[in-house]
């Protein structure tokens, strides 16, 4: 029995491992597909960009295993049953169940280690990338001067050029604005001509200008009654070389601080802390509205409201005598005059309108303290979620192999993607409902997970009695009696 488990397990391992760099790597390329502007251009360095792919690979990896699981397992036991190897197995008496335990507890410990890495591992790596990610994006890219536009991307020079020949990269009609002096335009360089280009540390902008002039206006301090002249220099040239200093061009790394709040960037812990501060704030929030309408209606004394009109029993009444009176709104008012009566209603109206507008306010606020609160609930459920689909999908595929018998990469990765698919969508319609309110946070992000464990069953008893449910000719079959079942029912009638 320990070596028939011991050939299940390497058949088992080999092409988990296969498929979840696999499935990591198809991933990595949809989402730098995704980032693929804010990287080209950037000039960056190989480093950053290994930095970036680590990164990236390492927030995949709750979302890569369960279908590595999946995939794996269906391969498995497809070879296993194609190579009669799953047939010799059950001849000798050792039941699929048997044949499935070693496996079991492998995933087990698969899910329990997909746990620990989205809780420990995985709220660092965003935190990281999310950082990254933002100083990509922040940092100014190689110099594209684009023409008929004054560029200001390099501190201190504004540059315009007329046109480029997109074959031999020649600038014409080139005006450069030195604002280096910060004194205004006081120097600008007009050229027919010319050409441009980073130096090889990429740290300097070399010019090489054609037939044109340079214009410096030179400042000089005009003494009191002196009358206003404009003192300028004026240069001309056939050729001219400039040399301009790229300030801010690198990646400036900042501080990973700034995003730790963020609910991808919180382990278990955190979420919990989150959402137990969250849940107060916003009962505290609503308890206060509620004093704050009940204190201005019910509570409020029915003198504020209609004014000076008392009962004259009860103002005859000693202190140490309660007593209680009816006091019927309807008839009081009626018997107001005008000018008490419109008082009376203008004080109910402003009491409205303050209670509306409160009310109003602290609505919008209680919305969106209950959208965080969702998000780190999402959070929170989706930890366990992703590693609890890992064992859900093994109880899927391995059976599922089983009854196909088709090993590689041909059916199993079709069916694989297709229970995929449907697991994937479940769960993004479950965070929608949660998202939206419609549903528990429990409910929306475990909705897949509930759906598919019935379905675990179901293949895993239909696998262990040898069923034919992906034999076609047994659905035929089956209509097929029950059209015979019908014709006869109605001959008969």
């Amino acid at each position: 029995m320990k070596r028939l488990h011991a050939l299940v397990i390497k058949s088992f391992l080999g092409p988990l491992i296969l498929t979840f760099f696999m499935v990591i790597f198809i991933l990595l390329m949809q989402f730098l597909w995704k980032y693929i502007d804010d990287l080209v251009g950037k000039g960056l360095e190989t480093k950053i960009l290994a930095e970036f792919l680590l990164y990236s690979s390492a927030s995949m990896v709750p979302m890569a295993l369960p279908l590595a699981v999946l995939l794996s397992s269906l391969m498995t036991f497809g070879n296993l049953a194609e190579n009669l190897e799953l047939l010799a197995f059950k001849s000798s008496g050792v039941s699929l169940t048997r044949i499935m335990a070693p496996l079991t507890y492998v995933v087990v410990v698969i899910t329990f280690a997909a746990f620990f890495f989205a809780n420990n591992i995985m709220p660092v790596s965003n935190l990281k990338l999310t950082s990254l990610l933002h100083d990509i994006r922040k940092q100014r890219p190689e110099l594209q001067i684009q023409p008929g536009i004054f560029d200001n991307t390099m501190e201190g020079y504004s540059i315009r050029i007329g046109d480029q020949d997109p074959k031999t990269s020649l600038l014409k009609d080139i005006w450069i604005y030195d604002h280096t002096d910060k004194a205004g335009n006081v120097s600008v360089t007009v050229a027919d001509s010319g050409y441009m280009k980073m130096s090889s540390d990429e740290k300097h902008l070399m010019l090489t200008l054609y037939n044109g002039n340079s214009y410096v206006e030179l400042q000089k301090t005009r003494k009191r009654n002196e009358p206003q002249t404009y003192p300028h220099r004026r240069d001309k040239f056939a050729k001219q070389e400039m040399l301009i200093e790229l300030t801010g061009f690198g990646l400036s790394r900042s501080d990973q601080s700034l995003w730790k709040n963020s609910y991808s960037m919180m382990n278990l812990e955190h979420l919990t802390h989150f959402e137990d501060s969250l849940s107060q704030d916003i009962g505290n929030l609503q308890e206060s509205v509620r004093e704050m309408v009940e204190n201005s209606t019910v509570e409020k004394k029915k003198r504020n409201m209609i004014g000076s009109i008392a009962s004259q029993d009860t103002a005859q009444l000693s202190e140490t005598e309660p007593a209680y009176h009816a006091l019927h709104i309807d008839s009081v008012f009626n018997d107001m005059n005008k000018t008490e009566k419109r008082r009376a209603v203008m004080q109910a109206i402003n009491i409205a309108r303050t209670n509306k507008s409160f009310v109003a306010t602290n609505a919008n606020t209680i919305e969106y303290k209950i959208k965080r609160l969702r998000r780190y609930q999402i959070e929170k459920h989706r930890k366990f979620t992703l590693s609890f689909s890992c064992l859900i999908f093994f109880f899927i595929g391995a059976p599922l192999g089983a009854i196909i018998r088709k090993g590689g990469l041909g059916m199993p990765v079709i069916v694989s993607v297709l229970f995929f698919l449907v697991w994937y969508m479940l769960s993004i319609t479950g965070e929608k409902f949660v998202r939206e309110d419609i549903m528990a946070p429990f409910a929306g992000m475990w909705l897949s997970s509930f759906l598919l464990i019935p379905l675990g069953v179901f293949v895993s008893y239909k696998a262990s009695r040898d069923s034919v449910i992906m034999n076609i000719e047994s659905y035929f079959n089956f209509f097929k009696r029950i059209r015979n079942w019908m014709l006869k029912r109605f001959m008969q009638v």
